[in-house]
């Protein structure tokens, strides 16, 4: 979004120290700055203030401040808005830039699922509507604004992605995105350590659909009774989306392909889908649904979803099924891991044809007090599709662990066209080297 540095003051309750500058865009990371962008020095484990002038250098039109010392320092080569916290000041900011967006913005929460339904949604409305959508995972209190504040001008839709670590947070991101459809993907045991409980869970995914419009709309998961119970936290309609019969959209017909590619139809009142998106496992049905389920109510036609879907741009490690040079199939879907996640990509392997397969497991985390049992029962799970298991980092899996993920390369050896190799864990497990090892095996 283009604002005046005077818009941005204005804003933010902000002043202006240089001349008058229009911006494109914000940025956070003077490493990735654009010119044209608002430079935003956030306040961590480093100081971005240290990085403004190498952000004016490499092109931004104006940055941010609560130091008074970095205008005195910029002055000559950069316009500054002096605010009292540049991260309150960024969120600020970014109400003003959705205020610009003249059109729907998706909110989209869930236990998992929520990367993969933002991306096949921003694929099922893309011919219909000028849309943007989060970069990679950006939902939580930084993502959400730098979201907000990159959408083009223009922009009629948009689709945000929105996490949680407690009670509370995605409240907060609805006050500056202000959402008119919601969708919760599912709500199950994952992150129970930081809250608690899969009933707090749910508290916190239902703060979304609390937050919708009198004319907006719920899209919610009909098999999942803690998620169609939020019907009742709200006055907007719904849209449930599922397997069973009686949800408005409903998933017939999964079919997979060798490289667990999906083909399955999705019966809903404005006709039947058929859904052939780039996304791999069965279990990515449930998250198409809900993508159609919303591009359906807000306009878009069946023949461009069936091709937008077609077109979808998956983001990184997400049940990513790629040939090694030896012929072997590598499933990388190292980006996160919980219980619920860990059994459907272990379902994908076992419906393989491969006759041997490997589980490469690392750690699952913020599970809280019930970790061991839930990775015990990931393993056993791995067991019952005769799959060989090689754990990372944790003994927790009942299995003696190896201690780096490169080691796994020598236990699993060259592989061939018979061999499939899963690749899960948490991000703190780091398995994304490991699947990109593989593939040169």
């Amino acid at each position: 979004m283009r604002f005046t540095s005077s818009e941005i003051a204005e804003a933010v309750s902000g002043t202006v120290h240089g001349p008058e500058v229009t911006v494109d865009g914000s940025n956070q990371d003077s490493r990735t700055i654009q010119p044209g962008q608002l430079f935003i020095p956030l306040v961590a484990e480093r100081n971005g203030h240290d990085y403004i002038e190498r952000a004016i250098a490499d092109g931004a039109s104006a940055y941010l401040t609560h130091e008074d010392g970095a205008l005195a320092t910029n002055t000559t080569s950069g316009t500054g808005v002096l605010v009292n916290d540049t991260t309150i000041a960024m969120q600020q900011l970014a109400i003003a830039a959705r205020a610009k967006i003249d059109g729907p913005v998706v909110g989209i929460t869930g236990s998992v699922g929520k990367t993969s339904t933002k991306d096949l949604l921003a694929g099922a409305i893309a011919s219909t509507f000028n849309s943007h959508h989060s970069a990679k995972s950006f939902n939580n209190e930084i993502g959400v604004p730098l979201t907000l504040l990159n959408a083009p001008e223009g922009t009629n839709a948009a689709v945000i992605e929105m996490g949680a670590r407690g009670i509370g947070h995605i409240r907060e991101l609805c006050a500056m995105a202000s959402p008119t459809v919601g969708i919760v993907t599912t709500v199950v045991g994952a992150h129970t350590g930081e809250f608690g409980s899969v009933e707090n869970i749910a508290v916190a995914k239902g703060e979304l659909i609390e937050a919708l419009p009198p004319n907006g709309l719920a899209v919610l998961n009909g098999d999942n009774p803690l998620v169609s119970a939020m019907a009742n936290q709200t006055s907007a309609p719904t849209l449930t989306f599922g397997y069973d019969a009686d949800n408005d959209v409903r998933i017939e017909a999964v079919e997979l392909d060798d490289e667990l590619r999906a083909t399955f139809t999705i019966a809903t009142d404005w006709g039947r889908v058929v859904a052939r998106p780039p996304t791999r496992g069965a279990h990515m049905a449930t998250n198409t649904a809900a993508a159609v389920a919303t591009a359906l109510w807000m306009g878009v036609l069946v023949p461009d979803i069936e091709a937008g879907l077609q077109r979808v741009e998956v983001s990184p490690w997400r049940m990513d099924v790629r040939h090694s040079a030896g012929g072997g199939l590598v499933i990388n879907d190292s980006y996160n891991a919980n219980p619920t996640s860990m059994m459907a990509a272990l379902d994908s392997l076992g419906r393989l044809r491969h006759p041997r397969k490997v589980a490469v497991l690392g750690y699952m985390g913020e599970l809280g007090p019930m970790e061991g049992d839930d990775h015990r029962a990931v393993a056993e799970a791995a067991r019952s599709i005769g799959a060989e298991i090689i754990t990372v980092g944790t003994d927790l899996y009942g299995i003696a662990a190896l201690e780096q993920a490169s080691d796994a390369l020598n236990v699993i050896g060259q592989l061939s066209d018979d061999v499939a190799v899963l690749v899960k864990g948490s991000r703190s497990a780091g398995l994304e080297v490991l699947a990109e090892a593989l593939l040169l095996r």
